[in-house]
């Protein structure tokens, strides 16, 4: 795919008539969102990540665009229903997501037929937040590391939304890593409620991000035993990672090290393409100052849910490569393993 040398702000330079300044387009543009409501959808259930993560920016993006900004959530498929909805439809810039990375690039490196999107011309808004991914398991659990978990006998459940959701796809690249026997079990409507199926006994491990982690494992719910980066979370600073005190075999440190660089892509904000450029950077502007706002950091720090930006360009920088990096033998490999090896009836 053709890489993208000029920044969507120099396009949106670039692309405006002569004699008209961006000082007067981007009135322009303000003054639209004044007069339009804005769908902000959360690509997961109620209680989840990505819901709190979006009722944490909707009232601030409110205010910065000076309308009103409705959450909602839409989590069938990870988000990815509602990504080909807002790819479909208008490109008004009035609804955006906030999504699983990890899970629009795993799908659409797949070539699933129920991909209708491509992230080279999606409308790139920002990165939120990238954090680690943990496994946990219920409290009383005998685990305490993956070391544990390989010794054990039994097929090891794990809960997940759908096929491509961060949780069922870490789940199915972890076992494949470790070679464990597992199932993964979907249908649940968020990581929250797959944390209380652990806590019913139905499912053994949580895939899950350290956000989400350190909220169920303060409500009791589970237990940590294994941190999936190649740094520590801030939640959990003296757990080791999964690279730190283990020695690897080759194939397992690859879908260890995927596992990682899927998960860092993090948190994003999507929106259709063919936005005008004006909006369309006018837009990104506001969501740059939303979350580089002192108010807004110094909030998810009290609730833990840590922003930590990145601009569009390095945002599809990171998507674009790993979208390059797994071809061949290799993806077609780590497709069976994500969507059918420990999936039902594979």
């Amino acid at each position: 795919m053709r890489r993208i040398r000029q920044g969507i702000f120099a396009l949106a330079l670039g692309s405006l008539p002569s004699g008209t300044s961006h000082a007067q387009t981007s009135q322009d543009a303000a003054t639209f969102y004044k007069s339009h409501t804005v769908r902000f959808i959360a690509g997961g259930g109620p209680g989840g990540g990505y819901d709190n993560y979006a009722r944490l920016l909707a009232p601030h993006l409110a205010a910065a665009l000076g309308t009103t900004v409705i959450v909602d959530n839409q989590p069938v498929a990870g988000g990815l229903a509602a990504l080909n909805h807002i790819v479909a439809s208008d490109p008004d810039g009035l609804q955006f997501i906030i999504m699983n990375g990890g899970g629009a690039v795993l799908s659409q490196l797949f070539n699933l037929p129920t991909v209708q999107y491509d992230l080279a011309t999606v409308s790139i808004l920002a990165t939120v937040s990238s954090s680690p991914w943990l496994v946990l398991v219920k409290p009383d659990s005998t685990f305490r590391s993956m070391a544990d978990v390989v010794r054990a006998d039994g097929v090891l459940r794990w809960p997940a939304t759908g096929p491509i959701d961060g949780l069922s796809d870490g789940a199915s690249m972890m076992c494949e890593a470790y070679t464990l026997s597992c199932r993964v079990v979907m249908g649940y409507k968020s990581s929250n409620e797959g944390s209380l199926a652990i806590v019913r006994g139905e499912m053994d491990a949580l895939y899950v991000s350290d956000t989400s982690a350190n909220s169920y494992i303060k409500a009791g719910q589970s237990r940590a035993i294994a941190v999936v980066s190649k740094t520590r979370s801030r939640f959990f600073p003296q757990m080791q990672t999964v690279f730190e005190g283990a020695d690897l075999a080759p194939e397992q440190s690859w879908f260890v090290s995927a596992r990682s660089e899927v998960d860092a892509l993090g948190r994003i904000i999507l929106a259709s393409p063919k936005i005008p450029a004006d909006r369309l950077s006018y837009l990104q502007s506001i969501v740059r100052k939303v979350l580089t706002d002192p108010a807004l950091l110094a909030e998810g720090d009290r609730l833990e849910r840590y922003v930590e930006y990145q601009d569009p360009e390095a945002t599809k920088k990171r998507i674009m490569g790993l979208l390059a990096e797994v071809v061949g033998d290799r993806k077609e490999r780590l497709k069976m393993v994500v969507m059918k090896k420990y999936l039902p009836g594979g």
